[in-house]
Parts: C-alpha cells; sequence; structure tokens
C-alpha cells in the first residue's frame, strides 16, 4: 500500500492509502476508453462535373448520405474544364439540387465558393442523425 496524494490543487491536500501500481492501471484504462469513443471528423470529397447524368448524380448523391451518417463532413466539388467556365449556372443548379436532396440529413456550411476551375460547397453532418 501506499500513500497517493490524488488532489494536490485543494487546500490542504488530499491523499489516500492505496496499491498505487493498481491505481496507475486504471487511470490508463481510463484513458484509453476514452480515446476508444472519441471520433475525429473527416473530411470526404466528392466531385461532379457540370454535365453529369442522372444515375451518376443519384448514386453519388447516395454516397454523400452514408457520409453523412457516419458523421463525415462532405466537401462537393464540380469540376469545369475548357467552355463549361462559360456555365457555371449549371454547376450552381447542381449545388442546389443537392442540398434541397440532402434534408434533414446534413446542412452546407458556407456559401458556394469558387476556386480556380472548381466549384465548391461543404456539407456537415446534422448531429441528430449520426449512427453509431
Amino acid at each position: 500500500m501506499d500513500l497517493v496524494e490524488v488532489a494536490p490543487q485543494v487546500s490542504p491536500p488530499v491523499c489516500r492509502i492505496m496499491d498505487y501500481g493498481k491505481y496507475r492501471y486504471e487511470q490508463a484504462k481510463r484513458g484509453r476508453d476514452a480515446r476508444k469513443k472519441h471520433r475525429t471528423t473527416v473530411l470526404k470529397e466528392i466531385k461532379f462535373r457540370p454535365g453529369i447524368g442522372e444515375h451518376d448524380y443519384q448514386v453519388k448523391l447516395r454516397h454523400i448520405q452514408s457520409f453523412l451518417k457516419d458523421g463525415d463532413k462532405v466537401k462537393v466539388s464540380i469540376m469545369f474544364r475548357g467552355r463549361e467556365m462559360q456555365h457555371q449556372d449549371l454547376g450552381r443548379k447542381i449545388l442546389d439540387r443537392l442540398a434541397a436532396d440532402m434534408g434533414d440529413l446534413g446542412k452546407a456550411e458556407e456559401q458556394v465558393r469558387m476556386e480556380a476551375r472548381n466549384m465548391t460547397l461543404t456539407f456537415a453532418p446534422v448531429k441528430n442523425n449520426r449512427q453509431t
């Protein structure tokens, strides 16, 4: 048995007689459990083109919804090539349609942003829909 200082910040400090090895083991076990339950959010990216077909759109929509259900953020990029840059309204229509189809699974974090030849929009999962 050892004399272990449990709470040194209070006045007077609190000490307890216990097995120090067992105490350290329990503290490490609590730390492992906390790390096991901790989940970091991952940013996934899905790329679209302005002339995407209906079936391809639906497949990518299902992927986005599954990522959001898992608790990950999703960055949707619409890539423009050549003369497609003159028809940025098509890209905006796709992003607006995605936001409408997302329903209550995710919400847009920010406004649509143009980065070089890519138009991007980031979706974040809604807290109550996350599956464990």
